[in-house]
């Protein structure tokens, strides 16, 4: 029985720092605060010129040489991404433009906000297994500075920008790899963690940028909860498979 495994990992991250005694500057928060909440000490914030497509690329690359694998040998890129470079065309096709990747490679963004690496792990592994595609490249891209409310306690602490890729084949050993995974959504769950603008609900205007509703709004102690619940459940069921 054969097995999918990641073959090669790569990482970006920009090389601006924003510490927590910085943000202590311009919002009611301290590195105090924010350490014993969350464990964070400092985030990397991209240049204002530099796109979640160019982070994703190289992270990919770093993933394509740790793997030995050339980026003509992939048929299948999966972009998770929140923060996509504009909504058309897909980031996927930016990125498949950068890299070199062959024209007849199937290309496509998914969104699934922190979970969507592990949703474009799963779509790529059980490809690869039923032999549809050779070779997956995934990445989870962000450029959530991008839209973060710097003036908002409850998020601009967590969120920063950085981007991860992993390369992914088939190998004929069974037991080894991707051994089990478990995937699922609660909409109901939906007004915790949104961006209430910019889409087909409520198309951008002037009013929605005086607002800043393009920024990111979070319950953070309903996600906190949820967030920890469903880890655990999953992780044990995981575990005893």
């Amino acid at each position: 029985m054969a097995s999918v495994i990641i073959a090669g990992v790569g990482s970006y991250a920009p090389t601006r720092i924003v510490t927590n005694e910085e943000l202590s500057k311009t919002v009611d928060t301290s590195d105090e605060w924010i350490r014993t909440r969350s464990g964070i000490r400092e985030r990397r914030i991209a240049a204002p010129e530099e796109t979640t497509s160019d982070m994703a690329v190289h992270a990919a690359r770093a993933a394509l040489a740790d793997a030995k694998v050339a980026a003509a040998d992939i048929d299948l890129l999966i972009i998770a991404t929140a923060t996509p470079d504009a909504p058309l065309p897909s980031t996927a096709c930016y990125v498949q433009h950068k890299l070199g990747i062959p024209d007849h490679a199937t290309c496509f963004d998914i969104s699934a906000a922190c979970s969507g690496f592990l949703y474009a792990l799963e779509i790529a592994y059980g490809q690869i297994l039923t032999n549809r595609y050779k070779r997956a490249l995934i990445i989870g891209s962000e450029k959530l500075s991008s839209v973060t409310d710097w003036t908002d306690r409850a998020t601009c602490v967590l969120f920063g920008d950085a981007a991860g890729a992993a390369v992914l084949h088939k190998v004929d050993q069974p037991g080894i790899g991707i051994l089990g995974s478990d995937l699922g959504a609660d909409g109901e769950c939906a007004d915790n963690l949104y961006i209430s603008a910019g889409g087909s609900k409520r198309p951008a205007d002037a009013k929605s940028v005086e607002e800043r509703a393009h920024c990111i709004r979070m319950n953070g102690r309903e996600v906190f909860k949820s967030a920890v619940r469903v880890m655990e459940t999953v992780a044990r069921e995981m575990m005893e498979q």
